[in-house]
């Protein structure tokens, strides 16, 4: 017998999804490396951004880990939560869904249909969250790339929603050089543990338009935690208020840094694409 698998998608970012709870012939559920990249493979495998496991939890309904399409696992997956969440909350016949990451405890609520709204808890601000290298004052981080006197991106933000990010702001999203920087910054020796990039375009006060160079993937057409991150780099500079729509390659998530608790909500659509079993 093969393991099913559920396909599933956030906004286009999209996941191979394994129940891995409840005893079964499959055993548990341990890929390899090698394993989770024939899975992602998008010639040869079923083609992923993220695969997903949902097991046991002594905290919680489940435990949700996380492996992104290199093989390396990772802390957390905001679109990936929320199609976690939407699974849980469907099974459970409820409109709300506690469950835990390698991040921390995640609570999620039904807001209509497939839309979910995710507490993402409190992104880690301090230089040692992220982490970096060395000390650094995370609002503008001394990075640049370009000539010394007139670099094309300067100064980032840093932030860590369970995953490092760093983001850039610039004048045009669409211009942006995702691909021919992105692998640059993912690998640069600021970032011991690698590095999501984010490019973001300040629209107005609560619009931004976003592109994210995700750690281990490539370029996505959406990135939860990326959006995240960018709505609290841009707050912190005053560029927008606490409340944002960000524009993403595949839609718009809505995006919070609540001020009464730092925690960061997003809502946004999750989808069931198809069923199959693993190869």
């Amino acid at each position: 017998m093969n393991r099913p698998f559920l396909k599933m998608n956030g906004l286009g970012n999209d996941f191979v999804v394994v129940e891995a709870r409840s005893e079964s012939p499959f055993g548990a559920f341990a890929p390899a490396c090698a394993e989770v990249r024939a899975i992602a493979d998008r010639d040869r495998g079923i083609g992923c951004d993220q695969l997903i496991a949902i097991e046991p939890s002594g905290r919680a309904e489940a435990f949700a880990r996380f492996w992104n399409a290199d093989g390396g696992e990772i802390g957390a997956c905001g679109n990936g939560s929320r199609c976690v969440a939407w699974l849980l909350m469907e099974a459970s016949g409820r409109d709300e869904a506690v469950f835990e990451t390698a991040a921390g405890i995640l609570r999620a609520r039904r807001v209509e249909g497939h839309t979910v709204t995710l507490d993402m808890g409190e992104p880690g601000l301090d230089w040692r969250d992220i982490p970096l290298a060395e000390p650094m004052d995370t609002r503008n981080i001394e990075l640049q790339v370009g000539p010394i006197d007139d670099p094309i991106l300067h100064t980032p933000g840093c932030v860590s929603m369970g995953n490092p990010h760093v983001v850039f702001f610039v004048p045009d999203v669409a211009t942006a050089p995702v691909v021919e920087v992105g692998p640059l910054i993912e690998h640069h020796h600021l970032f011991p543990e690698r590095t999501n990039v984010g490019f973001a375009e300040i629209v107005n006060r609560d619009r931004i338009r976003l592109r994210v160079w995700e750690r281990g993937v490539g370029e996505t057409k959406a990135c939860g935690t990326g959006a995240c991150a960018a709505l609290v780099a841009a707050s912190r500079r005053g560029l927008t208020n606490r409340k944002a729509v960000i524009e993403l390659t595949n839609g718009e998530l809505e995006i919070e840094w609540r001020e009464s608790d730092g925690h960061v909500l997003m809502t946004g659509p999750t989808e069931v694409e198809f069923t199959g079993t693993l190869p």
